[in-house]
């Protein structure tokens, strides 16, 4: 924060910061495996996309983010990591007004163990997810889910409704009966030999990338497009991906099992070879730890 290196437990940002009185904040999670930043200048330009979608000018560029990111990771020692990178709209210079345009952008990051959102034994397994029928997806007319942001309330009333009806997590629906994405990963759907993932009210994931690169070299058709609920139920197997696990099988949706209650063998496949990319040279960024 603010130029400096400190322990995480001591980094504060001010009460009246618009990045916590509006969750007015966007932000990207790059992966570190090995002690090396996997697909690093993908994640730095998704970011830079989102300070311009956001409006938010934080005076670095791609290559002093990541410098500062290098810098962090090092210190911090941590060799399998989970790195934030932030922008907050900050606090108004103008006491009391209410212009963003008013408003001091600021950058920060924070790193963190590797952190997986399905448990590895759940995603070995396969993971039961919820498909709420009581939370929709927020429209993308309204927040723009391309934008990685602080937004969750949808997620997290979804999360609260999953974790008390026995599911590790949850997948929201847009009001139009689409399937779209849940807290922290975006969907898949393998039918015969087509893989289809939504193409709206969706963040764009890197990892999402990963996969359809993937499946496409595996030489599985993909199509990025709308997905009915109906059409998510019928599918031969269902599959998550996420910077925080990379791909992630579900084994059921609500009351419907997918792959005889296993996790798919598609997806295990895709599974595995995810994990060898990001110890390939061609898609990693070594960390000069001291």
């Amino acid at each position: 924060m603010a130029g400096e290196v400190i322990p995480i437990h001591a980094a504060k940002i001010g009460v009246t910061d618009w990045g916590l009185t509006h969750s007015d904040v966007v932000y990207d999670v790059v992966p570190v495996r090995e002690g090396t930043f996997f697909r690093l200048p993908d994640y730095l330009t998704r970011f830079e996309a989102s300070l311009a979608e956001g409006r938010m000018d934080v005076g670095m560029d791609a290559v002093q983010i990541g410098d500062a990111l290098h810098q962090m990771v090092a210190a911090s020692g941590l060799r399998a990591a989970y790195v934030a990178m932030v922008a907050a709209r900050g606090t108004p210079i103008i006491p009391g007004s209410r212009d963003p345009r008013d408003c001091a952008n600021h950058f920060y990051a924070w790193c963190v163990p590797y952190v997986h959102v399905i448990k590895p034994d759940m995603a070995e397994m396969g993971a039961d997810v919820l498909l709420s029928d009581e939370v929709r997806r927020i429209p993308d007319d309204s927040v723009n889910p391309r934008v990685k942001n602080y937004q969750w309330g949808d997620f997290t009333r979804g999360l609260f409704e999953a974790k008390e009806k026995g599911f590790e997590t949850v997948l929201l629906a847009d009001h139009a009966g689409h399937a779209t994405e849940g807290p922290g990963f975006n969907l898949f759907a393998l039918k015969g030999n087509c893989v289809i993932t939504p193409e709206r009210g969706v963040l764009q994931g890197i990892t999402r990338q990963t996969v359809i690169e993937m499946a496409k070299a595996e030489g599985l058709t993909v199509e990025e497009r709308a997905l009915p609920v109906a059409e998510l139920m019928e599918a031969d197997e269902v599959f998550l991906s996420s910077s925080g696990g990379g791909v992630l099988p579900v084994r059921r949706i609500n009351e419907r099992v997918f792959s005889n209650g296993s996790a798919g063998p598609v997806a295990m496949r895709l599974r595995a070879r995810y994990f060898e990319l990001t110890l390939d040279p061609a898609y990693r960024t070594e960390i000069a730890y001291s």
